[in-house]
Order: structure tokens, then C-alpha cells, then sequence
């Protein structure tokens, strides 16, 4: 989990009305962004403030320094029109509400001990636990969900892997937030007399238009960088700049719609990691080897896009009719294809980084993993969204604007699933921002008495 924290755009809800493609959600950035707001408040975001419209400005903490690759990189964007500017991460530079600073310890990877980077076990459910308000059931595999015939979820069937046993827990309000594919999982695999396609699927809609991010990385050697005195470059987090998506306002000139955002990456890393891989690989033994390694150690960059994909009817999961798990729970099984939509953004990205290497005199090494047209296999950036999606009519949507079921209003799912789309920002911030705004709703509903 990187932790790249972006907001999306106001035209990211509205995808159809800029260009045709996709669907337009049924919430706005206005309804949105008082929770992004809160969420960002919360969780501690840095940034800065540049009034870019592909990159909304937030509640931020300031932003650590620029390391001295990403000063190179920041030059050469600049010198091609390409802005550059200090990354929006889930990382703490200055204490907040308990949880110290960053202090570049290196190892956000494997877990933070301090709390400084963000996670929801540190930063919400250890804070739930505390107020003795909250039971965490551990080790309990989800099965599926029991409804009454009226419309209303009164049952959750999950397995307890201790002891294999089936148990159930009663539900006044059910909120799904296993993830979207797993959530799509439990609800498909939750055939009842009431719902024979799953609970809240009579659209069929369950499943559908699952989406990932764009991806294509390119990394290169920078002589520049050789011989520079070595520091720790590790950072708060990894990338201290990034580079939002600039040609928003000029879709048509490019020739392909949507866009992308570039993640930077570099400095002085364990060796085997990207800066030193390609030493141990090519080089053999010996005092050759070590050579080398000294000399190239530290002076390589990478350059990774992660662009909007758009929804189509070929990308889905479904439940694997042969298949279950070691619990005896049927599992998904998945249909995936880009369009040209995607494959053209993938060249843009390779023809972008191949000029910023090239601004900087750097010597291309190898592009990341990718499936054969040159752009990355569909589910490597885990980014996965759009199965349970919302919308305003029931018919070709599940959930509407506040993540409920249209035809169960006391289910929820408050995950990626929701998402209508999957713009070129990561998800999580917007995950928050909408479990947020579903749980004030849900809390208004409850009540009343509607729940």
C-alpha cells in the first residue's frame, strides 16, 4: 500500500457528460468533498496547494523535501510542460491526534510502528476498540448473507477457520466492506428464494464492470547521478513528488480519453530493488561486479503511469461453478480485456517517460511488467473496483448514492465496489470519503427508525 492520496476531480464523477464514455455518477464533487475533508483531517495527507483541476487541493500537512533524483526528474517535467509537484501521501510530517511524525525510518513496507503512515487497523479500528463499543470477530470467512423475503438482511453465515463450524451473526444493519471483488463474492455466492441471482443482483449488475488502473513503468540509469555522495534517500514513504494528469483540458489533441498521473521512484534503495538489479544481473564476480556496482548504485529512476480505465461489459467476475476454497466457499472467477481506450493511453505513457529520460540524458534499462500489447496484465495494480456499483436506477445499478442496496436498505457495501468509474487516482482516499458520508447517512436513517 503506497498510500497515494488523491482526490478526484469533479469531472471524474462526470465522465459521460465530458466525453460519452462510461457513466456518470450519481453524487457530485461538491456532495464528496466535505468528506474528503474530514477523511483527510483524520488520516493526516501532505500536499500542497496548486489549483490543478486533475488534482483537487485538500486538508494537507506540509510536504517533505524533494530528494536530489526527484530534482532532476522535476526539472526535465518542466522543461516538457509537464507539472511536477510534492506528492499527496497518507504520511505524517508533524504529530496528529496521537501518532508521531515520520522520521524516514525506511520500513513503511512491513507496517509502521509509530502510526506515521496511514492504515485503517492503526488509525480507526485499534481507536474503535478502545471505546468498547466495538467486537472484532477474528478468523470468520464470510459465506454468505441471509434475507427475509421482505427485502431486509436479518443473517450473515461465515465459517470459523479455528474450528471450521458455520456460525451466524443477526444483523440490523449489514455493512459489506471486504473488498470489491470479495464483496461481489458474497453477495453472488447469497442465492435465495428472494434474490436466485444473489442478494440485491435482481439488475444482474453484480459482478459487472470491474475495473483496474492503467499501468506501464519505464526506468532508466542517470550517469548524472553517478559519483554523487551517498545519504538516505529513503524518505517519507518513497516519492516526495509525483506528477497529476496535465491534459485534462485537451483530451481530443491526444488522441485517446481520459488520462493518467505519473509516480516517480529512485535514490539509494536495498540492493535488488530496481537501483541495483541490473548490476547483479549482468555483471557477473569480482572486482567488475563491485566496480560497477558502486559506480551505478543509486543512479537509476523509474517512471510508473496509472491512468483511468474505462467500464466495459468484458471485464467481470463471477462465481466459479467447480471451484471452492479450503472452507468449502465457492470462489470467483474472472473475464478481463483493455480496449483501445486503455492501450492508447499505455503509449502515451511509454512516449512521455522515453522524453523525460531523454531530458535527462538517462539510458533506458527496461520497461516493468506487462502483458504483450505493452500494457500492464489487468489486476497487477490492485486496484480493483466497480462490481457492486451505485447509481439512481435500480435497474443497471446495485447501490445508490450513499452505498446502499436499492433493494435491501439495510445493506450497504462500502468499499471500492461502489466506484462507477476508476479515474487515474488511487481509490483509497475516496473509499474513506464515501464509507464516511454512507455511515453519517446510515446513523441519520437508523435514527429515525428507517432502519
Amino acid at each position: 500500500y503506497g498510500r497515494l492520496t488523491f482526490r478526484f476531480s469533479d469531472y471524474d464523477f462526470k465522465p459521460y457528460d465530458r466525453d460519452g464514455l462510461g457513466v456518470n455518477w450519481p453524487v457530485s464533487y461538491e456532495d464528496i468533498a466535505p468528506y474528503y475533508d474530514k477523511a483527510e483531517t483524520l488520516i493526516g495527507v501532505t500536499g500542497s496547494h496548486e489549483g490543478i483541476r486533475s488534482a483537487p487541493d485538500g486538508v494537507f500537512l506540509d510536504p517533505p523535501p524533494p530528494k536530489a533524483h526527484e530534482l532532476l526528474i522535476k526539472a526535465a517535467s518542466e522543461r516538457l510542460g509537464i507539472p511536477c509537484i510534492p506528492n499527496r501521501r497518507a504520511i505524517l510530517t508533524r504529530p496528529l491526534n496521537g501518532r508521531a511524525a515520520c522520521h524516514y525510518c525506511g520500513q513503511c513496507g512491513r507496517g509502521c510502528r509509530t502510526a506515521s503512515n496511514y492504515s485503517s487497523s492503526q488509525v480507526q479500528i485499534f481507536p474503535a476498540m478502545e471505546t468498547g463499543r466495538l467486537r472484532v470477530i477474528d478468523r470468520a470467512m464470510a459465506r454468505e448473507i441471509v434475507t427475509d423475503g421482505n427485502g431486509q438482511v436479518t443473517d450473515v453465515i461465515y465459517i470459523d477457520t479455528r474450528t471450521r463450524q458455520e456460525r451466524r451473526l443477526r444483523c440490523r444493519v449489514l455493512v459489506l466492506a471486504a473488498s470489491a471483488c470479495e464483496s461481489a463474492r458474497i453477495l453472488l455466492n447469497s442465492k435465495t428464494s428472494e434474490f436466485p441471482n444473489g442478494v440485491a443482483n435482481t439488475s444482474g449488475v453484480v459482478g459487472r464492470f470491474l475495473m483496474d488502473t492503467v499501468g506501464y513503468g519505464l526506468s532508466a540509469r542517470l550517469p548524472s547521478l553517478e559519483r554523487m555522495p551517498r545519504y538516505n534517500s529513503d524518505g517519507a514513504g518513497g516519492a516526495h513528488l509525483y506528477m497529476p494528469w496535465w491534459g485534462w483540458d485537451r483530451q481530443q489533441a491526444l488522441g485517446f480519453p481520459r488520462g493518467y498521473h505519473i509516480e516517480i521512484g529512485g535514490g539509494y534503495r536495498m540492493p535488488g530493488i530496481g537501483s541495483f538489479a541490473g548490476v547483479a544481473r549482468e555483471s557477473g564476480y569480482g572486482v567488475g561486479l563491485k566496480t560497477r556496482a558502486r559506480r551505478e548504485f543509486g543512479t537509476t529512476v523509474s517512471f510508473e503511469g496509472r491512468g483511468e480505465m474505462i467500464p466495459n461489459n468484458s471485464s467481470y467476475c463471477e462465481i466459479d461453478p467447480d471451484t471452492v476454497d479450503r472452507w468449502g466457499i465457492p470462489v470467483l472467477r474472472f473475464r478481463f480485456q483493455w480496449s483501445d481506450y486503455e492501450r492508447d493511453q499505455a503509449r502515451h505513457m511509454a512516449e512521455t517517460f522515453g522524453a523525460l529520460i531523454g531530458s535527462m540524458g538517462g539510458v533506458v534499462r527496461e520497461p516493468s511488467a506487462r502483458d504483450a500489447s505493452g500494457i500492464s496484465v489487468g489486476g497487477s495494480i490492485i486496484h480493483e473496483v466497480g462490481t457492486v456499483r451505485m447509481g439512481e436506477d435500480p435497474r443497471n445499478s446495485v447501490l445508490n448514492g450513499f452505498c446502499q442496496a436499492h433493494e435491501v436498505p439495510n445493506l450497504f457495501v462500502c468499499d471500492g465496489a461502489s466506484f462507477v468509474g476508476n479515474p487515474d487516482k488511487n481509490p483509497t482516499l475516496t473509499i474513506n470519503a464515501l464509507a464516511w458520508r454512507a455511515s453519517e447517512y446510515m446513523a441519520e436513517e437508523m435514527r429515525k427508525g428507517n432502519l
